[in-house]
Formats: C-alpha cells, sequence, structure tokens
C-alpha cells in the first residue's frame, strides 16, 4: 500500500487528537476519510506500547519480506521450464539415468 501522506503531516494530526478535536472535525477539515486518521491513530497506539501488534518498523520489515519474496517466486517461476511441470508438482533435482 503506497504512503500517501509524509509521516510529518501524520504526526500533526495525532497531534490534532491529542490537543482535543474529533476525528470528525479532522477529517473533515483536512481532508482525510475518518477510517484513514483512526487508522494512523491505532498504529501510533501500537507504537507506543498501548496495544499489542506489530509496530511500524517491524510491519516495514515484514512488507519487505513478503517483497522478496514475491520476486523470488516470480524469478524461480520464470527460470522452471513449464513443459516439465506436471500438475502436481515440478522437477525436482534428480540425476538422470546417463550420468549413473
Amino acid at each position: 500500500m503506497p504512503k500517501g501522506y509524509p509521516p510529518e503531516f501524520r504526526r500533526k494530526v495525532l497531534d490534532l487528537l491529542a490537543a482535543g478535536r474529533s476525528v470528525g472535525d479532522v477529517a473533515a477539515d483536512l481532508g482525510i476519510s475518518g477510517p484513514c486518521i483512526h487508522n494512523w491513530r491505532k498504529q501510533d497506539r501500537i507504537d507506543r506500547g498501548e496495544l499489542p501488534g506489530l509496530n511500524s518498523a517491524e510491519r516495514e520489515e515484514r512488507a519487505a519480506a513478503r517483497w522478496r519474496i514475491r520476486v523470488l517466486k516470480q524469478n524461480w517461476r520464470q527460470s522452471v521450464d513449464p513443459s516439465s511441470c506436471s500438475r502436481r508438482r515440478c522437477p525436482q533435482e534428480t540425476a538422470s539415468p546417463s550420468s549413473r
């Protein structure tokens, strides 16, 4: 998911909430959806240890790992000859009869 707002902006929105403004007021004034602001506030509480869950650094690390796995799978699929794959499995490294 692309990050549409810079961290400084998110921090200012959270500061407005901490100052007593309601989510609806801030959302209307800044043109942001209420659920978006709720998500930012929830993630901020997780980062501060007030709620259980993955903190921002862990979420980024997880996203990077998923991206790397996706790239590796794509590279692997491109390297395998589709005609040698059966419906249930692809070829495994086995010794050919001529090399025995």
